[in-house]
């Protein structure tokens, strides 16, 4: 009997915590796209018309629209762009837009976590608003969309379609400003902390300890000459001279790194000098 009991207490609990799932009628959707050294995407729930007439019913014409459906639909760029000739900093944003029969505002606002549109709207949250102009379709589309367009190295067009409308606006990517950037560092060669972090591997590995000496001197060369070297880069350089048998050498290198360590006011930095100076000094 005490078992019969536990079962169907068992089977009770079961039934209390399943969860039914049924599809959802407005979908997510991610899309993404690489606009030449820039990546956009966006995160967005995807209504149906179901036979609805969308446009000025069920979709007003004049008021602010959540652009999809429930939560925000979220846009990210990963640099800075420009949208209509205004600068976005990059990040992601909620994308909401006011549709009417002759032009659209297109409206990034700075809180995504709305559920729909925010319960108080805040124009001071408002990092970009444009306008662009509604172009009518022959295919009708049954489910909201949103994809990319007319791309290039420099630029994308965002489209959204939805029944026989499709709205665009342009995304423009600094990629020269990118580009350049990118090649004049490449072809600089290694800056001194790409020096400093080969020889800090290189020592952790105990391997290859005079490439390591090597390669933390060249991140001192590096180093700017107006100011102190570094003196964690001098510690390292310690550290390497001394498990390379150059006691004399890692002192030297050793009371630099703690004089400059003194003047920066880095006391971790000046106890482990200490305790190495005077464990060398034996």
């Amino acid at each position: 009997m005490k078992k019969l009991i536990l079962i169907t207490l068992l089977f009770a609990i079961k039934i209390i915590f399943a969860q039914v799932q049924t599809p959802q009628p407005s979908p997510i959707s991610k899309v993404e796209q690489m606009v030449g050294l820039t990546l956009v995407s966006l995160d967005y729930s995807r209504p149906s018309s179901k036979g609805r007439i969308v446009y000025g019913e069920l979709v007003p014409y004049g008021k602010y629209w959540r652009t999809g459906a429930n939560e925000n639909t979220k846009i990210t760029f990963s640099t800075d762009v420009t949208i209509g000739g205004k600068d976005v900093k990059k990040g992601t944003y909620a994308l909401f837009t006011t549709p009417r029969a002759d032009k659209w505002d297109i409206i990034l606002y700075e809180t995504t976590n709305n559920w729909g549109l925010p319960n108080t709207w805040d124009d001071a949250k408002v990092v970009l608003k444009t306008t662009a102009m509604p172009k009518s379709l022959y295919e009708n589309i049954e489910t909201f969309t949103i994809d990319f367009t007319n791309l290039s190295n420099d630029s994308a067009e965002v489209a959204l379609s939805w029944e026989k409308t499709r709205v665009s606006f342009e995304v423009k990517v600094p990629t020269e400003k990118l580009a350049m950037t990118s090649i004049e560092k490449v072809l600089a060669g290694p800056a001194a902390g790409d020096f400093f972090s080969a020889a800090s591997y290189y020592y952790q590995s105990n391997i290859e300890n005079e490439k390591a000496l090597t390669w933390v001197n060249k991140a001192l060369e590096l180093s700017p000459k107006d100011k102190d070297l570094p003196f964690w880069y001098l510690r390292l350089k310690s550290l390497i001279q001394a498990r390379g048998g150059d006691k004399k050498g890692a002192i030297a290198t050793a009371k630099e790194s703690l004089a400059n360590a003194v003047k920066a006011g880095n006391g971790d930095y000046e106890r482990m000098n200490k305790a190495s100076i005077a464990e060398w000094s034996k």
